[in-house]
């Protein structure tokens, strides 16, 4: 059973976040599906009338921040797409937090950070 409903990340700029993840989720099949005047929706292409990720203005009014220790980590089909995920997010300005490569547990990762600080990972299972 999956745990998991959505994620939600803060951003202040929703023109300049939409412009990156529209690019840098291609590669893992999420696409912009919702856009308001207080979120952005992703979904996947096999279910796309889920939305899973948003990109939102912090319902308290305040600055987006990120959160130290937080990360999330989403599924990618193949070494590949976490490579091409990595290699468009360091194009669209995000940081490198660990270029795509075999972690400890054995499974491929690239891991950045958007353009507002969120740590971000792809990953694919390799077992």
């Amino acid at each position: 059973m999956n745990i998991l409903d959505f994620v939600m990340v803060g951003s202040d700029d929703h023109e300049k976040s939409g412009d990156f993840y529209d690019a840098v989720f291609e590669p893992l099949k999420l696409k912009r599906v919702l856009k308001t005047q207080k979120y952005l929706g992703y979904a996947h292409s096999s279910d796309p009338e889920k939305v899973q990720f948003y990109v939102t203005h912090p319902v308290n009014g305040k600055d987006a921040t990120f959160g130290n220790g937080t990360q999330i980590t989403l599924l990618a089909d193949n070494k590949e797409a976490v490579e091409k995920f990595y290699e468009i997010a360091i194009s669209k300005g995000a940081t490198d937090e660990g270029a795509p490569g075999v972690r400890k547990d054995g499974n491929y990762y690239g891991y950045i950070r958007d353009l507002d600080g969120n740590k971000i990972a792809a990953k694919s299972i390799l077992k």
